[in-house]
């Protein structure tokens, strides 16, 4: 359990960027969505967390796609999440 929370804490300051359009698509999706995920879209949450901004924020306003399915698919599904809200 402490290290669930340890590796959610870590995640939350990761989720923290240096652009507030990020911050408001990614902290939102990991406190209501990141514990249903499986353990393979945590693993692909994790590596999403390790992407530029510039390319994160891309992606997110749609103006392209990660070439990674699986990247793809989770970015589709943050902004699902966001337009939900």
């Amino acid at each position: 359990m402490t290290n669930r929370i340890s590796q959610k804490s870590k995640l939350y300051w990761a989720c923290r960027r240096g652009m507030l359009e990020l911050d408001l698509l990614l902290l939102p999706f990991l406190e209501a969505r990141y514990d249903a995920l499986s353990q393979d879209e945590k693993e692909t949450f994790v590596r999403l967390l390790e992407t530029e901004d510039p390319v994160l924020y891309q992606w997110f306003i749609a103006h392209q796609k990660p070439e990674d399915p699986k990247l793809n698919e989770l970015v589709e599904a943050i902004i699902a999440y966001k337009r939900a809200c």
